[in-house]
């Protein structure tokens, strides 16, 4: 050991005082961080990730940006301009249903049809009774428990949109937007 200690003091008085420990530390450095296999791991994987997010940010901010070439989840291109919509409001409905245990309860509910076109909102106008039974009949069969929740809500404008297509068979109905649902 005092071998070792002597070394190095014999290479400080053989270089310029300068340089001697400025090597010594930079090596010394070196040898700690290759040697230390835990800082090593830390390190590599803190670079690993420093390069992950700057790519996956260049990634989405330089190329995923670019409004040319937006395609639809089919990968028809997005049309600039919306398509023609039409929306026909059907008239307040208020039936009896099904409780539990019997006692009375009502239903009121206020609805929109989204159409395809005005020509199409005309045409309902005449089919609106067919549309009114199809609703009533279905309204009047459903129970309290059946309207519970967001998934009782998906279900009933599902049945809606079902059979108002069978109703208004030459014309096709988007989709049955509640406007009001109220359960008494």
């Amino acid at each position: 050991m005092a071998k070792k200690k002597q070394e190095p003091q014999a290479d400080a008085a053989e270089t310029p005082e300068g340089e001697a420990p400025a090597t010594e530390s930079r090596q010394g450095f070196v040898k700690k961080l290759l040697g230390n296999r835990k800082l090593l791991i830390i390190a590599a994987a803190g670079l690993l990730l420093v390069l992950g997010g700057g790519g996956a940010g260049l990634y989405f901010f330089a190329f995923a940006g670019s409004s040319d070439g937006k395609l639809a989840a089919n990968g028809t291109p997005v049309p600039v301009t919306p398509p023609e919509i039409a929306y026909y409001d059907v008239p307040d409905i208020i039936v009896n249903i099904q409780s539990a245990d019997g006692s009375p309860a009502y239903l009121k509910l206020s609805a929109s049809l989204e159409l395809n076109n005005a020509e199409e909102k005309a045409g309902m106008t005449a089919l609106m009774p067919r549309i009114v039974d199809q609703f009533q009949g279905y309204l009047r069969e459903l129970r309290i428990d059946d309207l519970k929740g967001s998934a009782g809500v998906l279900r009933l404008k599902e049945e809606l949109l079902r059979r108002i297509n069978v109703a208004a068979a030459p014309y096709r109905v988007r989709d049955v937007l509640l406007k009001e649902m109220i359960v008494q």
